[in-house]
């Protein structure tokens, strides 16, 4: 009798651990499934994108829901590089990136930095690249976590691989918001100036860029005195810089020209 109890038990823990074996088996495959599905579409994604502009964000989105009771205004308008002319390019990367040429995605230094900054407490600094900007706001949704960040990751990874710099650029300008519901050079262009992306001066283009950490808050149409003087320290900014094809192919032993103005943070 206490054989057979023995052996009913000894069934049944090794039955125990035969479902347990195939639930884990069943998790793996799915895991994996879902791994290779998820590599497979984000590659596809950033590819068929390489060549085809992209229909919109998700900050776009957001956005328009957001203004919903003001009078939502949606105004993107895709333009290729060739079209963009050359002075706001220039412009972004002196506000927003100057080592853009350097890095593979993410700017080592400038992340230290902000990391010790923020240790110290006060306003805190930002650290994102154009890459990051470009991956985040294509692909990804406007949110603070740890889940998008490592997305975030992901897609800078491809999109510097697959794309390149001078298509991270093209992109990054014609997705970046001017202000609300203004999307692009060229939106951006024909609302504040009536002229087309190609045609703006360095100083126009140094003012849409001057707005870029906060468009909303700040304005090219009516620009404060802070916008004003972050406009001329973008212009300095551009002279030490030369051209953008002195950024993208640039002397490794040459560095960008240290500013004592801190470089403008992108929320998260």
């Amino acid at each position: 009798m206490k054989a057979a109890k023995k052996s009913r038990k000894t069934a049944e823990k090794h039955t125990d651990a035969s479902r347990a074996r195939r639930v884990l088996q069943r998790l793996g495959r799915f895991v994996l499934t879902f791994a290779l599905w998820f590599v497979g579409l984000s590659l596809g994604l950033v590819v068929l994108l390489k060549f085809v502009p992209p229909p919109g964000t998700w900050l776009m989105v957001g956005q328009w829901f957001a203004l919903e009771g003001e009078s939502p205004r949606w105004d993107y308008r895709f333009r290729k590089g060739e079209d963009l002319g050359t002075h706001l390019g220039l412009a972004v990367i002196a506000a927003e990136d100057q080592r853009f040429g350097l890095h593979h995605g993410f700017d080592l230094e400038a992340i230290g930095k902000a990391m010790e900054h923020n240790e110290k407490g006060g306003k805190i600094r930002g650290a994102s690249t154009i890459s990051q900007q470009t991956a985040k706001n294509v692909f990804l949704w406007p949110s603070r976590s740890w889940v998008r960040k490592g997305l975030e990751v992901w897609f800078t990874v491809l999109i510097e691989l697959i794309w390149g710099k001078e298509r991270i650029l093209e992109v990054y300008q014609n997705i970046a918001e001017f202000g609300p519901g203004i999307y692009g050079a060229e939106a951006a262009a024909q609302h504040f100036f009536g002229k087309s992306a190609a045609q703006l001066s360095r100083s126009e283009a140094a003012l849409l860029a001057a707005v870029l950490p906060s468009p909303r808050r700040y304005s090219a149409a009516r620009p404060s005195a802070y916008v004003q003087r972050r406009q001329r320290w973008i212009l300095r900014q551009m002279n030490n810089l030369h051209s953008v094809e002195a950024v993208l192919h640039p002397d490794p032993e040459v560095q960008p020209a240290k500013s004592k103005r801190k470089r403008s943070s992108e929320k998260d």
